[in-house]
């Protein structure tokens, strides 16, 4: 799915993509793990896998050397999923680690989650997720 840069970003920031998620779905590396997670949203709701993948740990459940299947699974859900908002709730930033507690709301309900970020080499990534009621 595109978008125009003028558009309100998919992350519900208030701002419009280009100020916003578009810099880092075009490479610029996110300063903290919200700006991620942020940008992680919106990638999913615009059917980014590339960028999903490349944000993912490979520790991570999901990761996969099997890019092609992994690629797939991605899309699959950006295509039958409706991204309605992004509530973040409680950020913990860190040197190294660092959580942000979210709820994104889909169509199918609302995710709360608290995820781990871990950054390597400088890059935020996506380490792990824990749902929670």
């Amino acid at each position: 799915m595109k978008i125009s840069s003028n558009t309100l970003c998919p992350c519900h920031s208030g701002k419009k993509y280009k100020q916003c998620c578009q810099p880092y779905h075009k490479g610029i590396l996110p300063s903290n793990a919200e700006k991620l997670m942020r940008s992680r949203y919106s990638a999913f709701g615009l059917g980014l896998a590339e960028y999903i993948m490349a944000t993912t740990h490979p520790d991570n459940i999901d990761f996969s050397d099997d890019k092609v299947n992994w690629k797939q699974s991605i899309m699959h859900f950006s295509e039958n999923t409706r991204f309605l908002g992004l509530k973040i709730t409680k950020f913990l930033d860190g040197e190294g680690e660092a959580f942000v507690t979210f709820e994104a709301m889909l169509d199918s309900g609302i995710l709360k989650e608290k995820s781990r970020f871990l950054k390597i080499e400088g890059k935020w990534l996506y380490e792990s997720g824990k749902f929670e009621d």
